[in-house]
């Protein structure tokens, strides 16, 4: 609060947002407001905690700390130091490690940058590097490129070489890998995905990798909440490094970290990883949203996160299930972990079709690749992911609900194409959004709008008090 004796210069940094700045806390508000009324679907998206909030949003943001615990290059770094410390502990007892033989680095700002500050301790420029396609499911950081283009850091300044699923099973071919590792020779081989239903075969590939003489890294940023709460397959048991981002399963803030080995013959992976962070590829460290990522992998080590694991994937595969009984496609058929990527091809529609009418339904999933796509800039599926749902209590009932929902969107997304007259985006969100004489396409978006945010409301969103939500300005009520 300001005193008597504040200057005028200095009042702004006493006053609240809602004074201060009423343009910001009104889009904060509106996006509240389409948080609560909406279903998120997005599968690397989560809902993070009151208290993550909290330490997200300190007093510790105003701190400088390059460098690592009792190394700094600025001085006044005592609680800091003892935050980080405790931060890097909490990560190692999150996953179950032995500090003897495990590392961490919790200052990488997301988990791109913690994957290139891996990629530089690991390689060295134009060392080559194998990583999952993009289209079959993989992310951009692992080397993706494409004929005309070299997409990505990771590809930029590294040879890299895909490998890819098995088109008769969707799933990853690892004879196939084993082959191309043989001709290729990588350096390092990364295992890990943005769009893969299914667990991973890490002793596999960890055979090629020691047959090449290559270093293994996973990067487990969607699964790592299931792989903590020892639901999936155990990277640790394989891998040189891992990394992760926070915000996804781990339902924590947006950041990353980086696991190295300290044992056998990788005992100068530590010294590597922590230069590659600072000074290599970025400066100081986010204070506060390290405190965020201390408090959520608490939250993560308690017994009840095993239990909210376990519902994510119960959800996940109560969503797949009811997809498959209204006779839609899906990728391998099913899931392990917390996504499901739903193949459109067969019906005529596009991701991007499906993303855009979501949108306007208040359902927020994503376009994607799936197996066989041309190209990953031309998807012909949609990702789904049940780790924000479950985040809201929904369980297994509601989430067959939510199934309905996602059935009535694609039934109508065919009757909005079949009333645009033609196969252009921009003629199909003409006919979602106008009404016309003879179509009732757009009048159907604002019933099922309305059926959407009816059931939204229902439901808790952690860091919002809605027994005091308002609609904000700026948003007019449908119904």
């Amino acid at each position: 609060m300001a005193t008597a004796n504040t200057p005028a210069f200095n009042k702004v940094l006493y006053a609240p947002l809602a004074e201060i700045d009423p343009e910001v806390q009104n889009i904060i508000d509106k996006e509240t407001w389409r948080q609560y009324s909406g279903l998120e679907l997005i599968a690397s998206e989560n809902l993070t905690s009151r208290a993550a909030i909290e330490a997200n949003g300190s007093i510790l943001t105003n701190k400088y700390s390059e460098g690592l615990p009792s190394a700094r290059y600025y001085g006044g770094n005592e609680y800091i130091d003892e935050l980080e410390n405790l931060c890097r502990k909490r990560a190692l007892q999150a996953f179950n490690l032995d500090p003897e033989k495990w590392g961490v680095n919790v200052q990488p700002y997301s988990g791109s940058t913690a994957n290139f500050a891996a990629l530089t301790a690991l390689i060295q420029p134009q060392d080559r590097l194998m990583g999952l396609g993009l289209p079959d499911g993989g992310h951009l950081t692992h080397g993706y490129y494409t004929a005309k283009k070299k997409m990505t850091a990771s590809s930029i300044y590294f040879q890299s070489f895909p490998y890819a699923l098995d088109p008769s099973t969707q799933l990853i071919d690892y004879v196939g890998l084993a082959q191309q590792a043989k001709i290729f020779k990588p350096r390092l081989i990364i295992c890990g995905a943005s769009a893969y239903p299914r667990d991973w075969d890490y002793a596999a590939i960890k055979a090629v990798c020691e047959k090449e003489g290559a270093y293994l890294m996973a990067d487990i940023a969607h699964t790592s909440g299931l792989v903590a709460a020892q639901q999936l397959n155990n990277p640790f048991d394989y891998c040189d490094v891992v990394t992760t981002t926070t915000h996804k399963t781990l339902r924590g803030p947006r950041a990353g970290l980086i696991f190295f080995r300290k044992d056998g013959n990788n005992q100068d992976l530590e010294k590597r990883v922590n230069e590659a962070v600072f000074p290599a590829c970025q400066g100081g460290p986010h204070n506060n949203t390290i405190a965020a990522v201390a408090t959520a992998l608490l939250q993560v080590s308690q017994p009840e996160f095993k239990e909210y694991a376990r519902q994510v994937i119960s959800n996940a595969r109560t969503l797949a299930s009811s997809l498959l009984e209204h006779g839609y496609k899906l990728q391998t058929g099913g899931t392990d972990n917390h996504l499901v990527l739903w193949d459109l091809r067969p019906l005529g529609l596009t991701g991007s079709k499906v993303e855009k009418v979501c949108d306007l339904l208040g359902i927020t999933i994503n376009k994607n690749a799936v197996s066989g796509d041309a190209s990953a800039q031309t998807p012909g599926g949609i990702r789904l992911g049940t780790s924000a749902l479950t985040s809201r209590n929904m369980t297994e009932d509601a989430t067959k609900e939510v199934a309905g929902f996602l059935h009535r969107a694609i039934q109508l997304s065919l009757l909005l194409q079949k009333e645009a007259g033609s196969k252009m985006l921009k003629d199909f969100i003409r006919v979602a959004t106008t009404e016309s004489e003879g179509k009732t396409g757009a009048q159907l978006v604002k019933e099922l709008r309305k059926d959407v945010a009816q059931f939204a409301r229902q439901w808790p969103l952690p860091g919002a008090d809605i027994a005091t939500i308002q609609r904000p300005a700026g948003i007019e009520e449908e119904f």
